[in-house]
């Protein structure tokens, strides 16, 4: 999948919004947050994923002469405003927490500093590459969790909705944790694992199971997985599999990597017999994977029911997310640059709804870590600049129910930013690790967060709190809107 020039993904109004800047000489820098709201499938946490498709995004965001054409064959746009269009090129700044991290709502993902209608430009692309990506990720680390260090493999090409979140989605779910993935163009991109066996399909072709079993582990001796259950999983599948494991031992053929696939059927049932089938054939060392409708809950459920499955094929909910099926990140204006002083004056959204109301001001996050089990005590949202000493006491205090606050004893912690320089003046200057080397980050990175946060009923919440000064800028604009209202 080459890189696609993707300047005109973009909703329309972005386009009709950034004319109207330019026929009214805005040119002022803005900042813009991209943030989530609640984490998906009520759980815990998140896991960032997207950046580095964000990086060639903004790489080759052009508007081609064809693109023009077309924009100019709307009737909506001007010439003088097509002619802006025609040498654009992205010249701002993007800050970015990077991808494998956890992460948790409100605080931003990603951050724009940019001339208005750069910032405004990037908006619908940015948050449907991030919110997809986040969104496999943070559902694979789930899945991921629930095998308890059993291998997951990503089968949900056939599945996702479209050829790129069919590649994407593989890539995500590798950065969640999966060992492999079925895409084979995935595979190939982003120098990932492929891993697969056969379908039904294989053992209806021969003329009787044994023989298509046989056929195979002829051409596949080294990684020999066998699917049982065609016909009858327990009096022919499996008698079947260990006729062929047999006659390969005594072929003096070295047995690993091997075993047997279930695809459906009562899992757990199933896999307790074949187990002790397999033992009793003296193959203890052969795998039993599973497939079918696979998810974190299931899995969970079959691991404490003592199936004997060491290794999980997971696909349409994976791919999908079925449960959750969007991560519901927004793009929030934060800031507006006063030309004179570059100073930067916060900007505020009101709702109805007190979790809609936005973080002002140019910010960045900080991690607070518990030094002793390295463990996250909470993320704390402060404004560009601010210096925290882990030597000296800090209250944090929960931005929504203010009374909830709680001390953390100098010494006790330590600190660690998160948001990072991706672009800076339309430059990229980060370079994305690998798929392989972000899903150790990301490994890594769940082992920060503490299992009551992991848990899938009622997890632990980390707090997101606002600095102090923070807090007060937020406060201010809040009261002062307030009481505008009221004249």
């Amino acid at each position: 999948m080459s890189t696609m020039n993707l300047t005109l993904l973009t909703d329309f109004y972005e386009l009709t919004m950034m004319q109207g800047y330019f026929k009214n000489h805005t040119t002022e820098v803005v900042i813009f947050d991209a943030f989530y709201r609640r984490n998906p499938c009520d759980g815990g946490y998140a896991i960032a994923a997207g950046l580095d498709q964000v990086i060639d995004y903004i790489e080759n965001l052009s508007f081609s002469p064809d693109d023009i054409s077309y924009l100019r064959s709307l009737n909506t746009f001007d010439e003088d405003f097509l002619d802006y269009l025609s040498t654009f090129k992205f010249t701002g700044d993007i800050y970015a927490i990077p991808e494998g991290t956890v992460v948790f709502p409100r605080e931003p993902l990603l951050k724009v500093v940019a001339p208005i209608m750069e910032a405004q430009l990037v908006e619908t692309a940015l948050l449907t590459i991030i919110n997809h990506q986040s969104l496999i990720a943070t559902k694979a680390a789930r899945v991921v969790y629930a095998a308890k260090g059993d291998g997951i493999m990503e089968f949900g090409l056939r599945r996702a909705q479209g050829p790129d979140a069919g590649v994407y989605g593989a890539r995500a779910a590798m950065i969640g944790g999966c060992v492999g993935t079925s895409n084979v163009l995935a595979g190939q991109l982003f120098d990932v694992p492929v891993k697969g066996t056969h379908a039904h399909s294989w053992i209806m072709s021969f003329p009787d199971e044994y023989t298509a079993f046989k056929k195979y582990a002829d051409l596949y001796p080294d990684a020999c997985c066998l699917l049982v259950d065609t016909y009858d999983t327990i009096k022919s599948g499996v008698p079947n599999a260990i006729r062929v494991f047999t006659e390969m031992r005594e072929a003096g053929i070295p047995l690993k990597n091997y075993g047997i696939r279930l695809d459906s059927g009562d899992l757990a049932y199933m896999s307790k017999k074949a187990r002790k089938m397999l033992d009793d054939a003296g193959f203890e060392d052969a795998f039993i994977s599973a497939s079918s409708d696979l998810d974190e809950y299931l899995i969970e459920s079959l691991k404490s029911q003592g199936a004997k499955i060491t290794s999980w094929g997971v696909g349409t909910n994976l791919i999908t997310s079925k449960d959750c099926p969007a991560f519901g990140g927004v793009y929030k204006l934060a800031a507006i640059q006063d030309e004179e002083t570059g100073e930067f004056i916060p900007k505020i959204k009101l709702s109805e709804n007190t979790e809609k109301i936005t973080n002002p001001g140019n910010k960045t996050i900080f991690r607070i870590y518990d030094k002793e089990t390295g463990k996250i005590r909470a993320d704390l949202i402060a404004l560009v600049g601010e210096v925290f000493d882990d030597k000296k006491d800090m209250i944090i205090f929960d931005p929504l129910e203010t009374w909830k606050k709680t001390k953390i004893h100098g010494g006790t912690y330590v600190l660690k930013e998160l948001l990072i320089p991706v672009f800076q003046k339309g430059k990229c200057v980060y370079s994305s690790p690998s798929v392989m080397d972000i899903q150790a980050f990301c490994r890594r990175e769940m082992d920060t967060i503490w299992d009551e946060t992991k848990r899938f009923v009622n997890p632990h919440d980390v707090y997101v709190d606002l600095s102090d000064k923070l807090y007060k800028i937020k406060a201010d604009l809040l009261e002062k809107m307030s009481m505008d209202a009221l004249k």
